[in-house]
């Protein structure tokens, strides 16, 4: 087939140059070099998601501490990709503010009571939060804590739709099969699979990206907040792979192997069964370049060649 023009979809990730250079400045001054620049769902994608779930069509969905990223893939293909700047810093925010206590607190609170759907909670059950300088206790109910968390979270998760709205998810030909896999800090809330499932329709797991991580006996690990970084150590190593592939051979090894190979020829051609007047003359130029100097030996080689070739 014969083609005039040659055209392609290409999907263009920006970023804000001032936030690439903090993050360049930041390293730098951490005395490391920084060798690449990734997306974090796309890192995040890479410890995470399986072949086949990325064949299918999912959604990778990192709550974060300060945002939640979204990457959806289909057909091997990443297809969309988006930056919600809301995490679990403005869940512990609204823990601070709605139950009047310490950011300190809010986020031991979030971390081990947290939960994204209240009807799951106990009326009876309260947690109680010690005073500040000589003041008495307070008592939370964990209810009135999981209402505090669900309305951030039922926020954040509707950005969520909306974002797959955009790319079309409801869509059969888009249809993301293997649905959604929450992953980052956030998603170790409570519950949060659930309301989830609940608010998009789509089936979701927590991703865990235990799996590429070997002799960590203490399990410290297996959370899925470590999963950008394991992510990013992938994408480190398959460029140090590259960097270490096979080099191709340098030039002056090629220039050196020609006269070698002129050399073979040369004595092909001299041990003949017959002797005629040019092979003659050829071993009298023979003993003549044995007193020549190396450059003018090269000189050599190359006239009689392009003779043999006239």
């Amino acid at each position: 087939m014969h083609g005039k023009r040659l055209e392609a979809n290409f999907h263009v990730v920006v970023g804000q140059m001032g936030s690439i250079r903090n993050i360049a400045r930041c390293v730098r001054e951490a005395g490391l070099e920084m060798e690449s620049l990734t997306l974090e769902p796309l890192a995040s994608s890479e410890s995470v998601l399986t072949k086949e779930e990325k064949e299918a069509g999912v959604a990778i969905v990192d709550i974060g501490g300060g945002t939640t990223d979204i990457a959806i893939f289909k057909d091997n293909i990443i297809r969309h990709t988006c930056v919600i700047p809301y995490g679990g810093g403005i869940i512990t925010d609204d823990i601070k503010e709605g139950c009047s206590i310490i950011e300190k607190h809010a986020e031991q609170l979030k971390v081990k009571f947290g939960s994204a759907m209240p009807e799951m909670e106990k009326d009876s059950t309260f947690v109680t939060i010690p005073g500040l300088h000589g003041r008495p206790d307070k008592e939370i109910s964990l209810k009135t804590l999981a209402h505090v968390v669900n309305a951030r979270v039922e926020e954040i998760l509707e950005m969520v739709n909306t974002e797959l709205k955009a790319y079309g998810a409801f869509e059969q030909k888009k249809k993301l099969i293997a649905g959604i896999v929450l992953t980052g800090g956030g998603s170790n809330l409570k519950n949060l699979r659930q309301l989830a499932n609940y608010t998009t329709g789509f089936d979701s797991r927590i991703g865990f990206s235990n799996e590429y991580v070997a002799n960590d006996k203490n399990q410290f690990l297996k959370g899925p907040e470590y999963a950008t970084s394991i992510g990013l150590l992938m994408e480190s190593l398959k460029i140090r792979d590259k960097k270490h592939s096979p080099e191709q051979p340098k030039p002056e090894e090629v220039v050196n192997e020609v006269p070698a190979k002129e050399e073979t020829s040369a004595q092909i051609t001299e041990t003949p069964e017959f002797r005629t007047e040019e092979q003659v003359i050829a071993e009298s130029g023979e003993k003549r370049r044995n007193k020549l100097t190396i450059g003018q030996k090269i000189m050599e080689s190359v006239k009689k060649f392009f003779e043999e070739v006239e």
